[in-house]
């Protein structure tokens, strides 16, 4: 039967599906004619977000700005679009043609179907084309004639007589000094009024409301509308938009948090005198000043009058002034108070604070440390648990029960930001806030507030920011407690068996492929060199490796395995993931002997061994079949002796996962063939991808070939079971299935326990998306289970940041790489204790 579904009490884990979020070195693009002494044309505005049905405005636009005091004559120009990652060619070029009178802009309209009824129409530009922009990430040219530019993005641009000028944005392989910011269909890139120009599109421009000019070049703009007073709980309203979107309107505040570097582009203005106890609230006491030049003359704690246009940007009321003129000092007022508050669980709540500076009260704890490698976000749960994947707590068939799991999700999760929009993937040279190579920030962490945060939403999430930009040596607005432990805990038996997905460990790295005659592509380092392969070819048309780049990332790799294989205290470890050398003219165990012998260096010569692979494994016949990664076995010989051959479950059910391999042991000290137990290592068919008929209903892509292999499973563990006189079996390794699956049900039905959930219940080895489940799982039929003394999993991998990975060794400028086991994988191991005596749990 079903395990009784798991309360929602106190788990961890990371997820690693994305190890793709690393990217490879972009190209650093800084053109000729770059205009830092503003005396040339600028792209001043970048918007690509036309034609969807989210689109604020409806055609994409690039505008231009005049900086200087005399005419330019934009004859003979054209501007130029290039995908992200784009090749030679660029994909659109619009010819330019007439004057842009001196401070004057230049509209540029583009492609878009206006699908979106609420988007407002594009002004009447000085110029059309068709070229369809990217909204997030792309690259845009204003170029001397109107030839396609056919520099290759692996090439530099530098002093290319044909740029005036160009902005790269979001993941952009070609930019100046640094990609701006991604964009949205809600979201343009823009520079300040001033069009400031120092040859770096990530302090140039930010991210904001859209605002295309109005008035083609030449003519004479119209008066802006009269402002209208209002108190800034006016603007914001009681609802989810503003009442005076659209309109002028002068408020006033104190300003609570200013963002002039880091890509906000903007500061918080809060109502003087408010704050405090949140009591009947009705609306918010705050909102977001959008524009950079009046951010650089603004304090936190200065009392201030801000004229400007309302908007709604990404789901957030902002305030856009004309320029810095358009905020101006008033006289001291009375502070703004944070607001105790708990995390407010609905968005009508929230919007009742939107903007407003809060000291969060009761219990958080870390949910989710994936991007503080990227972005510097850490993503935070209310109460004393993190966020669950909602089939490893409650039955997929239920949809009340994972209705119930995704709003307490929803209601309980909030992101604490770094108050900046700097992709560090790409700022490699440019040191992680939060993350310092003494503090670590794990999932199920308690955290704490220690100062006072601002509360708002841009993409597409809450997010709770420090009142300025945070930097690596700034004091963190949190306190997060330290849980990790450098050795697991007791589990009790006589002998210890466990599970480790170990991460793709491939003695043949990507530099042995391409001496061999093979083609790969690499995740690179800031300083371009390889550290993991991102896809292989071998010279016969196989596929390659899945690890290192090179000797050196698979020393480093190996250092962490070893340290947390000889740290696990297990007698027999179930491994997934290993490289199957039989793929690359090797031994079938080459890579797992290795592993073994660096484990035995570290440990002492004869603490380890391997189980081998049976003998026809190697033939053609056999590999034919069979994945480049595989299962195997290292074991203790002073604890435990393999038992006769071990057994490979070679069917067509596994022709998309890892054939399951079966191995009797014998304890050492507890009673010969009456201690013995079957041990089957299985690693099921990825989430990732499905066959027709088989994608994602809830449970993750190929779930009906999983169930399929546990049915065979079943079968083949029955056959094992017959071959040890006491009938135990114990099934271990990632099933790629959360623990009220499908898959498991079958194992279930058929007699099996899952350990982890029986006697480690509150303990999880995986974390995806910032929810926490288990893949990795020890299961007993009856006779096993009688055995059990303990379970634990082990939090060393899944809990940690990505960035202490051997893949992101000198990504960021701080070096977090230690020859520990942290993060030695993305995989918890999951240790379970035996006493495996005769008569205790023997018959069937």
């Amino acid at each position: 039967m079903r395990p009784a579904p798991r309360p929602l009490l106190r788990p961890f884990v990371l997820p690693t599906l994305a190890a793709l979020a690393v990217g490879v070195v972009p190209l650093l693009a800084t053109p000729a004619g770059a205009a830092p002494a503003g005396d040339q044309l600028v792209v001043s505005e970048v918007y690509g977000g036309g034609g969807s049905a989210s689109s604020t405005v409806a055609r994409d636009f690039v505008e231009l700005l005049n900086p200087t005091s005399a005419p330019l004559s934009v004859d003979g120009l054209s501007v130029q679009y290039r995908s992200a990652t784009g090749a030679a060619a660029p994909s659109g070029v619009t010819t330019l043609t007439g004057t842009v009178p001196a401070g004057g802009r230049y509209l540029v309209g583009l492609s878009g179907s206006g699908s979106s009824t609420s988007a407002a129409p594009l002004p009447t530009p000085d110029a059309s084309g068709s070229t369809a922009l990217a909204a997030g990430s792309g690259t845009v040219f204003l170029a001397r004639g109107t030839t396609p530019l056919t520099t290759p993005p692996t090439g530099s641009l530098t002093g290319d007589p044909r740029v005036v000028d160009l902005v790269g944005y979001g993941t952009s392989n070609t930019f100046e000094d640094a990609p701006a910011p991604a964009g949205s269909a809600g979201t343009s890139l823009a520079r300040d009024a001033a069009g400031k120009d120092t040859d770096d599109n990530a302090a140039d421009l930010g991210v904001g409301a859209p605002t295309p000019d109005a008035a083609p070049a030449g003519s004479t703009p119209e008066p802006p509308a009269p402002a209208t007073d209002a108190t800034v709980a006016e603007v914001q309203g009681t609802g989810t938009t503003s009442p005076l979107a659209g309109r002028q309107v002068r408020t006033t505040g104190v300003v609570t948090a200013a963002y002039p570097t880091g890509g906000f582009n903007g500061f918080f203005l809060q109502t003087a005198g408010t704050g405090g106890a949140t009591g009947a609230r009705t609306a918010s006491d705050a909102l977001f000043v959008y524009g950079s030049a009046a951010t650089r003359e603004v304090a936190v704690g200065d009392h201030v009058q801000v004229t400007g246009r309302v908007s709604e940007y990404q789901g957030m009321t902002q305030l856009t002034p004309g320029s810095a003129a358009d905020v101006a000092d008033l006289p001291g007022a009375a502070a703004v108070t944070p607001t105790a508050t708990g995390w407010p669980r609905t968005d009508a709540e929230r919007e009742r604070l939107e903007g407003m500076l809060l000291a969060p009260q009761g219990p958080f704890t870390v949910a989710d440390n994936y991007a503080l490698n990227q972005y510097a976000e850490l993503g935070l749960a209310s109460g004393t648990t993190p966020l669950f994947q909602p089939t490893e707590v409650a039955d997929p068939a239920d949809a009340a029960e994972i209705r119930a799991v995704v709003e307490d999700n929803a209601a309980r999760a909030v992101t604490l930001d770094d108050g900046a929009t700097t992709n560090f993937l790409t700022a490699k040279d440019t040191p992680l806030p939060y993350l310092t190579q003494d503090r670590e920030l794990r999932v199920g962490a308690p955290v704490s507030f220690e100062q006072p945060v601002v509360l708002d939403y841009r993409f597409d999430a809450w997010r709770l920011q420090p009142t300025d930009q945070l930097t690596a040596t700034d004091p963190l607005p949190v306190r997060v407690a330290d849980t990790r432990t450098s050795a697991p805990e007791p589990v009790g038996g006589r002998v210890r068996i466990a599970s480790f997905n170990v991460l793709n460990y491939f003695t043949t790295t990507g530099e042995d492929v391409e001496a061999a005659g093979g083609d790969c592509d690499y995740y690179t380092d800031r300083a371009g060199n390889p550290d993991t392969v991102r896809s292989c070819e071998t010279a016969a048309g196989g596929d390659g490796p899945r690890g290192a780049a090179q000797a050196d990332d698979l020393a480093r790799q190996q250092a962490k395995l070893v340290a947390a294989l000889n740290g696990l205290d297990a007698d027999v470890v179930s491994l997934e993931e290993l490289e199957n050398s039989a793929k690359f003219g090797l031994d079938r165990d080459a890579a797992l002997a290795t592993l073994t012998g660096a484990l035995n260096d570290a440990a002492g010569v004869g603490t380890w061994d391997y189980v081998r692979s049976p003998g026809s494994a190697d033939s053609p016949a056999a590999q034919e079949d069979e994945d480049v990664i595989r299962t195997g076995f290292v074991y203790r010989p002073d604890a435990v002796r393999p038992v006769g051959e071990s057994v490979i479950d070679d069917v067509p059910t596994f022709d998309n996962a890892r054939d399951p391999l079966a191995q009797a042991f014998e304890p050492r000290r507890s009673g010969g063939p009456q201690s013995r137990f079957m041990l089957v290592v299985n690693h099921f068919k990825s989430k990732g991808s499905g066959a027709p008929g088989d994608g994602d209903t809830g449970q993750g892509a190929s779930n009906l070939a999983r169930v399929a292999q546990a049915r065979e499973l079943v079968r083949f563990a029955g056959e094992m079971e017959s071959t040890v006189p006491t009938g135990r079996v114990f099934l271990a390794g990632d099933l790629n299935a959360y623990t009220q699956e499908d898959p498991l049900q079958v194992l279930y039905d058929a007699g099996y326990t899952d350990i982890g959930s029986d006697r480690a219940p509150e303990e999880f080895t995986y974390l995806f998306d910032g929810r926490v489940g288990s893949l990795d799982h020890v299961l007993g039929n009856p006779a096993a289970m009688r055995t059990v003394t303990g379970a634990h999993v082990w939090n060393l991998n899944a809990v940690e940041s990505v960035a202490l990975e051997y893949s992101r060794y000198n990504y960021n400028a701080t070096d977090f790489f230690a020859p520990d086991p942290y993060r030695s994988s993305d995989h918890d191991p999951l240790v379970v204790g035996l006493d495996p005596r005769p008569g205790r749990g023997t018959g069937r």
